[in-house]
């Protein structure tokens, strides 16, 4: 049985978190920030890129339900969903364990950093033609997460 994406954010955040604080006090938390999203940002990209090849969908609801199914196994997350469609798939996340780890540790902004900043490079790697919104998270303290993801009718998959 796989490893669930809670328990590898677990497992990630022991060996992610001191460098990341290291970084942060010996370049500043701008600069520190900057090249850590640049880095994960480029691995979550080809994940983003790599799932939708082998998912091989044109339903943009169908899609992003089914990886958005991964991230929530274990009861990593509850969530409700707004809109399912070929061209959109919104939902609210209403409770995350990712949240509930890093406010545990007393690291939420390197959760935020780490866990959320990850949602949007992925959604970059399924196509120029599909746009995630997001407003608000748990982890920054909001009481839900309002992802919204569209295919924007202009541009190619």
């Amino acid at each position: 049985m796989s490893i669930s994406v809670i328990e590898q954010a677990k497992i990630q955040a022991q060996v992610l978190v001191p460098p990341v604080k290291a970084l942060q006090a010996e370049l500043g938390e701008v600069r520190a920030n900057a090249l850590v999203r640049k880095a994960l940002g480029d691995l979550y990209r080809d994940f983003g890129e790599e799932f939708w090849k082998a998912k091989n969908e044109s339903d943009l609801g169908k899609a992003v339900s089914s990886a958005f199914k991964t991230y929530a196994r274990d009861d990593a997350l509850a969530y409700e969903v707004i809109e399912q469609s070929q061209d959109s798939f919104a939902f609210d996340v209403t409770r995350c364990a990712y949240a509930e780890f890093y406010k545990a540790l007393g690291e939420p902004e390197l959760g935020f950093l780490l866990i959320c900043t990850a949602d949007f490079a992925t959604a970059e790697g399924f196509g120029s033609d599909i746009k995630l919104t997001r407003t608000q998270t748990i982890m920054q303290g909001a009481g839900h997460c309002d992802f919204r993801y569209r295919r924007d009718g202009e541009g190619s998959q």
